[in-house]
Formats: structure tokens, sequence, C-alpha cells
């Protein structure tokens, strides 16, 4: 977990980290997040001199931002959780609750790589794949608020099993933990990881390099697919992924450029804010709840 004090200005004052401690179960996570929120906001009384006056809180899954309920994520094991409600409870101010890609995209939108661009795609490459679609300032979360699940979208019909039923999902083959399971099979050390994988490929290891390669492939198969529907100007790349800079990012536009026939190619960029990127789009969230509560 990451949280931060955020100025009105997207100023991180203060910034702290904790295990999210998963394997207690879901009741322990929630509580653990409730808690985590009181500490901060007393820190900032304590610390900082004055006290937060919202808080925005981002999680993955399925949410229903409107209604303030985490209704699902798979990897913390919680359905139907009222977060919103338990955490206002819990430090006594508005709370926003948003979904983590899309929080992060609102951010990298506003103050990071997508800032002045009317149209944009956010992809992290992370323990999974998700994506925010940006527009005119603001994030598409959807009819049902499902936008951006690009990480299900099925880009080899025979490959891995993934967790949401179908096979060969994108996240399945192109995650930094793809990479990363791939990687440790085919270097034989089971500690291996994704960012290892990347050195190897700099050190021109062949078994690396297909590795990337195969799941370079798979991304920008499911990019492709992303750009035809939505059209974006700039497409925005982060996560754990992105870390290896060139590495990925010279391959991947070769390989998005060779997939298109009709579409426009967008330009293709790292992410500007880096893991701050969840933090200030929580505090966005926050000071937008404050201006919406003001406005109305």
């Amino acid at each position: 977990m990451k949280a931060a004090l955020v100025g009105t200005d997207g100023t991180l004052l203060h910034e702290a980290r904790r295990a999210t401690g998963r394997e207690r179960g879901a009741d322990a996570v929630v509580e653990t997040i409730l808690a985590f929120a009181a500490e901060l906001r007393a820190h900032g009384e304590e610390h900082l001199g004055e006290s937060a006056v919202a808080a925005g809180v981002a999680v993955p899954g399925i949410v229903d931002a409107e209604k303030g309920i985490a209704v699902y994520a798979a990897n913390l094991g919680w359905r139907d959780v009222p977060l919103r409600a338990l955490l206002a409870e819990r430090i006594g101010v508005p709370v926003a609750l948003g979904h983590d890609v899309r929080t992060g995209g609102l951010a990298e939108g506003r103050i990071g790589a997508g800032r002045g661009t009317d149209r944009f795609l956010f992809v992290p490459l992370g323990t999974g794949i998700a994506g925010a679609i940006g527009i005119a300032g603001a994030i598409e979360a959807g009819a049902h608020g499902d936008a951006g699940e690009i990480g299900h979208i099925v880009v080899r019909p025979d490959g891995p099993d993934c967790s949401c039923g179908q096979r060969g999902c994108l996240e399945t083959l192109a995650s930094a933990a793809a990479v990363t399971r791939a990687w440790a099979a085919a270097s034989g050390d089971p500690e291996a990881d994704a960012a290892d994988c990347a050195k190897a490929v700099e050190s021109g290891d062949p078994a690396a390099i297909r590795v990337w390669q195969d799941a370079i492939d798979a991304l920008a198969a499911g990019l492709v697919t992303a750009l035809t529907l939505l059209d974006p100007g700039t497409l925005i790349i982060g996560g754990g992924l992105a870390e290896a800079g060139e590495t990925l990012f010279t391959p991947l536009r070769a390989a998005v450029e060779e997939r298109i026939t009709f579409q426009k190619l967008p330009r293709i960029v790292p992410a500007a804010l880096g893991d701050t990127a969840g933090c200030l789009g929580a505090g966005l969230l926050a000071w937008d709840l404050l201006s919406t509560e003001v406005s109305a």
C-alpha cells in the first residue's frame, strides 16, 4: 500500500508505505487500510500543523465509485466492501473512492505524461494489466465502471489460463508478473524477475530476448486492438516493465507500428509520475470531491 498527504497543487507533502498483508484475509486488509489512513491524517496534524480535509482511496478490481463500494478484487479476496463509508466513519472527512489504474491515469493525464492531451490511454504493466481512458481531462469509467480492462483482451486463444476464466488474456503474457514467471522458468532461477530479464536482454542473452520479445509481441497485439477502438493521440506506458526504458519502448514502438494498417500511430511514451501516480491521483480525487461539494 502506498499513501500520501497531497497539497492542492498536487505536491506530495508526505509519503508512506505498508505491506498489504493479503495473506491475512480480506477483512484484515480493509482494517489495515482504515488504520493507515487514520495514521496518515494524524501525521499531518502532528508534523504539518494541519489536518487533511478529504481523502481519496484507489483500489484494484471492480469498483463502484458512485456508491463508494469496492465490488470485487481477486488478488485481495474481497467482495462488496463499502469502503467509502467505512473510511469516512474512521477518519471523519469526505472520501472519494476510485479504481487504482483509472486514478493513476487521472494523475498522468492532468499533471504527468498526458498533460495537455485531449485523448490518451494509460496502461501500467505491473502484477496485472489494466487501462485508463482519458478524454478531455477526465477518465472514462464506462456504463458499469469496467472501462479500460485491456488486460483481459484475449490475444492468444490457446494461451495460459487467466483468473478471469478466459485463456490467453494480455496480462497472462505481457504483465511484469508474466515476464517474471517466464524468465524464472527459462533461466532456471526461481528468484529471477522481470527486471532481471530486462538486464539479461541488455546483455544479449538469447533466452531472455525470446522471453522479452514474446511479451512485447503479445503487448503490441493488445495495444493495437485498443488503438483501433479508442484512437488515442498518446499511449502512456507505466508500471514495473516501463522501468526498463528503451529496452521496452524501442521494440514496442516497432511492434505496434508493424501491426497497424489504417490506424493512426499514437505517441508511445513512458509514464512521468512513476509509482507516485496512484497517490497523486487519489489526492486529485479528494480535491475534486471538495470542489464538487462546494459548487453544489
